[in-house]
Parts: C-alpha cells; structure tokens; sequence
C-alpha cells in the first residue's frame, strides 16, 4: 500500500464545500491544525491551490497528477472564504463554464460580498480576481464542477456582465464570441427583464451587435 492511502482525509475537511478549505477552518479536528493538513498534503491526500488554500483530491486520483479546473479552484477558494451560497462565478469565468469560452484562462472572476485582494494560484500561473457585488441579485443557477455544485450566473446575467465589463478577467478578445454563443441560448424576455432591472441596457445594446457579426 503507498503512502498516499496510509492516511484519510477526515470527513469534516472533505464536508466543506467544493472539498476547499483553510488550515485553521480544520481547528474542531486537529488540535495542531496546520501540521497535519501538512501531513496530508505530504502524502498527496490534499492538493493545495494557493497559499493557505488546500482542497480534497478526489479518491480516485490519489496518487497520480491532479488539479482541478481554474474556474472551480477559483469557487471553492471563494466559498472557503465567504458563505458559499453568496459567491457566484461570473463574467469569463462563467462563460467558461458553460463551454463560451474554449481555451484556458490565466484569470478566474467569482462575484462576492465583500472586497477581497486578489489570490495567486500556487499550482499553475493563474489568479483568482473577486469582484464587489450584491451577490442576492444576481441572476444565478447551480453549475456542477469536478468538486460538486457551485452558483454560477446564468446565461443571460453573464451577458450582461460581460458586455459590461469587457476586460474584466483578462480575456476581452474572447468576450463577443463568448456573448454569441450565451445568446443562442439565453431568454431573450429574461435578458430583458434584467437588462431593465440591473440598468445595463447599453450592456445588452452592445451585446446585440456582437450577436449580429
């Protein structure tokens, strides 16, 4: 038997959303927190994804090279920080999610409540950018990741956000191509209702022009 499977993970770390969590979030389980989330990470059980970030591997990949996707590392570090249910990935990372944007992205960009700085990424050149927002008004629906469920903006709440803010995440030349395709399936009266609602007419004004190339 490797080292790997000497040691379980407890199932308080594995409970907490998107498996992510903070050292000292593991303080009801270890007295000596730090060292033993150490230790499990020593033995491949816990893959860390910033500094003083750490998520649950996945049985079935212990052992063997293993990072989650960008845009859930960038949700569960979110939701180890915030109350989950009030972090929403959106803007390119949503678009992301729902297959607008094809390539890999160097920047991941969560809705949240409160300001946060920017985190670095340990395992790969990529950061996590929080954006201020009142997350309960955002249009959003539960995404299925690698790791389990996560708010996402919908569709048409991407959209808007997108055009937006285009440059927002770093992948501005991918954002009209991105809106064409969230379009295509989006609810032209919802996309309305909310353009009208959040005051981003100009957004969806600008967005129809993409969706006319």
């Amino acid at each position: 038997m490797g080292r790997a499977h000497l040691t379980a993970v407890p199932a308080s770390l594995a409970a907490h959303p998107l498996g992510t969590f903070r050292p000292a979030q593991a303080k009801h389980t270890y007295a000596h927190p730090a060292a033993e989330v150490a230790r499990l990470h020593e033995r491949g059980l816990l893959h860390r994804l910033a500094d003083g970030y750490y998520v649950v591997v996945p049985r079935d990949m212990v052992g063997r090279r293993w990072m989650p996707g960008l845009e859930t590392a960038a949700a569960g570090i979110a939701s180890a920080i915030y109350d989950p249910d009030s972090i929403i990935v959106m803007g390119v990372s949503a678009a992301r999610l729902y297959g607008a944007i094809p390539r890999a992205l160097a920047t991941a960009t969560v809705a949240v409540p409160a300001q946060h700085r920017p985190i670095p990424l340990s395992d790969r050149a990529a950061v996590v950018q929080f954006v201020k927002r009142n997350t309960h008004e955002l249009d959003a629906e539960r995404h299925d990741t690698e790791l389990g469920s996560t708010l996402v903006t919908t569709p048409e709440q991407t959209i808007l956000d997108l055009a937006h803010r285009p440059k927002l995440g770093g992948a501005e030349v991918d954002v009209p191509s991105a809106v064409a395709a969230l379009y295509e399936r989006s609810d032209k009266d919802r996309l309305q209702v909310l353009a009208a609602e959040q005051r981003r007419i100009a957004s969806l004004r600008r967005a129809e022009t993409w969706t006319r190339r």
